[in-house]
């Protein structure tokens, strides 16, 4: 499967715990003002890459704790990220995601889109909600602003309903 991609990082320290893969999706819908990856808002920029080959990367990575979904927002090519995060956790490996919609706006664009909840039901937890410039902090840990959650999804799913992380 084909997926548009700014970019992959293979041993980042700051898109979530430990060693991860971090694949950085072409696209995103939000635009925030003072956005840390503007280059990524472009649907046609980037390059297209198979998400075979993302997949042997991980594959080929002893290191990896984890892998991280971000952008632009994966949840624009929830197809090709929910086979990424599929690989990702059928190699041990946790899966975070980032995305300017929340929790609670995905899980209501699942029902016209249904690889969201099929990407969700793969993720272990997901930063959610949009860069606002005037809440932007460097004080929480992966998060760029205040407003931002971490989701534990799995827990979210069962309950339907935002439970966070707690740090």
């Amino acid at each position: 499967m084909l997926i548009r991609i700014a970019g992959i990082e293979n041993d980042s320290i700051v898109d979530g715990p430990g060693f991860r893969l971090a694949v950085f999706t072409q696209g995103c819908p939000h635009a925030c003002p003072g956005c840390h990856n503007p280059e990524t808002h472009p649907f046609d920029g980037g390059k297209i890459a198979d998400t075979a080959a993302i997949i042997r990367e991980m594959e080929d990575n002893p290191l990896l704790d984890g892998v991280t979904l971000t952008g632009g927002d994966p949840f624009c090519q929830s197809e090709a990220s929910a086979e990424i995060a599929k690989a990702a956790k059928a190699l041990h490996l946790n899966v975070w995601a980032y995305s300017g919609w929340t929790f609670e706006e995905l899980i209501k664009k699942s029902q016209t889109d249904p690889h969201v909840l099929d990407f969700l039901s793969h993720t272990d937890v997901l930063v959610d909600g949009p860069f606002i410039l005037e809440k932007r902090t460097l004080e929480l840990r992966f998060r760029g602003s205040k407003n931002q959650r971490l989701i534990n999804v799995p827990e979210s799913l069962k309950q339907n309903q935002a439970i966070e992380v707690i740090e």
